[in-house]
């Protein structure tokens, strides 16, 4: 198999290797949902929100559906529920279903055929934490800082730690978690080394020669462990960072929209063996959650006002609406006070954003060998392969197609489906300058000062 044929090609053989059928791709083919009764799983944080509108707008049940959505206690009892079946779906970290596939961790085969935002997560540092670094950060006309604020800022506050004996503690939501790897890029880029993993070795902390030690924290629990003094910064998705500013015991310093403008956040995930079972519950099921996304950005995100209302309840986010607010009706405020427009801090379907791109399984994939969570050196065609497992834009394009076909949405709002390869174009918006090719993943590792490069292993 070589990567020269078309990318439709190879993805179609992939498709017949492995045993996935093509779903119906029109409206008049889809047939009834072979399962009815759903449980879908998520976490509380603003982006779920497809999932909760899916259910509250009825366009589950526009599609014979009846879908029971129950909050999780943390991103592994997530998985683990979709993996034994308590629970047929859920929104999910991208990097779940790329490293349950792979085997990093849980083994299992997890797709995914809906990208469920962009976006949405943020940086946050203690009080303290901001005062020391407020010194290194360059000032506007009016006295508040200049963003993106890079890592260089906290740079000497930690190397200060260092020299007195004091581990710089930090908090990410899971091991292959967006934030993760979204936090190191950042550090990394400030030349602040956010250490390594040694699976082979047994080692998965992720602490190999940091400078900044990073460990989980449930997102939910972040502003707490930070008022507490367990950890000095954190990165999770919203409502959490703008808590810290309610609360008074934080600064959110940086966007990812800063660190990576318009990057891929949680995808919808499903195990390999339910899409071949239920194929058209499958499409069903993405057509829903296509309507919802469609939704939550229609008339310049004018229904975000509801749609906030909707998941300050307490079955689904449960903080303040004020605070759900702040950053999903397109501000974002840092500093306290200091409230900034950011219309695309929430993205949850202009720009393709729930399109399964292949490129974005890819990103992620680079960042787990850059950091050790894949000991070795893989040829470019084993990350595109891995990914085309995984993200399947095939059931994708049949639930957009039919929709497509029964008016409820045009052919305009999305991708053109017969000359889409699955990769975006070379992205040129991160924080450290540095571009990203999808298609190029081994070359793209080896640009980065920090990080593991090719030929080596701990």
């Amino acid at each position: 198999m070589t990567w020269n044929k078309p990318f439709k090609t190879l993805a179609a053989s992939l498709a017949l290797a492995v045993g996935f059928s093509i779903s119906p791709a029109t409206a008049e083919e889809l047939g009834y949902p072979e399962k009815e009764e759903l449980t879908f799983g998520f976490i509380k944080l603003t982006d779920m929100a497809p999932i909760a509108i899916a259910y509250e707008k009825g366009y589950f049940e526009d599609e014979g559906l009846y879908v029971t959505i129950e909050a999780q206690a943390n991103w592994k009892v997530l998985l683990d529920g979709v993996i034994d079946g308590r629970l047929d779906g859920a929104h999910m970290l991208a990097g779940q279903p790329i490293a349950a596939t792979m085997g990093f961790g849980t083994k299992a085969e997890i797709i995914t055929p809906f990208s469920m935002d962009l976006n949405g997560n943020g940086i946050t540092v203690s009080n303290a934490i901001w005062e020391e670094m407020k010194p290194n950060i360059p000032k506007q006309a009016d006295g508040k800082p200049v963003h993106p604020i890079k890592a260089d800022a906290l740079k000497p506050v930690v190397e200060k730690y260092k020299d007195e004996g004091k581990p710089f503690n930090m908090g990410m939501v899971f091991p292959v978690s967006t934030h993760n790897y979204e936090l190191r890029y950042w550090l990394a880029a400030g030349g602040i080394h956010p250490g390594y993993y040694a699976p082979h070795k047994g080692d998965i902390s992720g602490q190999i020669d940091a400078d900044a030690l990073l460990s989980v924290t449930p997102p939910p629990q972040m502003p707490a462990t930070l008022e507490a003094g367990t950890i000095y910064g954190y990165c999770v998705g919203e409502p959490w960072n703008q808590q810290a500013v309610f609360k008074g015991i934080g600064v959110p310093v940086v966007t990812d929209y800063e660190i990576w403008k318009d990057n891929p956040e949680k995808v919808f995930g499903i195990t390999k063996e339910f899409a071949e079972k239920y194929p058209n519950t499958t499409v069903r099921v993405t057509r829903a959650l296509i309507r919802a996304a469609m939704w939550l950005d229609e008339n310049n995100n004018a229904n975000r006002p509801e749609a906030v209302k909707i998941l300050s309840q307490s079955n689904y986010v449960g903080a303040d609406y004020d605070v759900i607010a702040n950053s999903m009706t397109g501000t974002f405020e840092y500093e306290k006070g200091d409230k900034r427009e950011v219309p695309d801090f929430n993205v949850f379907f202009r720009y393709n954003a729930t399109y399964p791109y292949y490129s974005d399984a890819i990103w992620y994939l680079t960042q787990m060998r850059r950091w050790g969570q894949i000991s070795e050196d893989k040829p470019d065609e084993w990350y595109k392969e891995l990914a085309a497992k995984v993200y399947r834009p095939d059931i994708y394009q049949a639930a957009a197609k039919s929709l497509i076909e029964e008016k409820l949405a045009t052919a305009a709002q999305f991708p053109d489906f017969e000359t889409e390869d699955g990769f975006r174009n070379p992205q040129t918006h991160f924080i450290d300058g540095i571009v990203y090719n999808g298609k190029e993943p081994n070359a793209y590792i080896e640009k980065f000062d920090i990080g593991l490069k090719s030929g080596q292993k701990l």
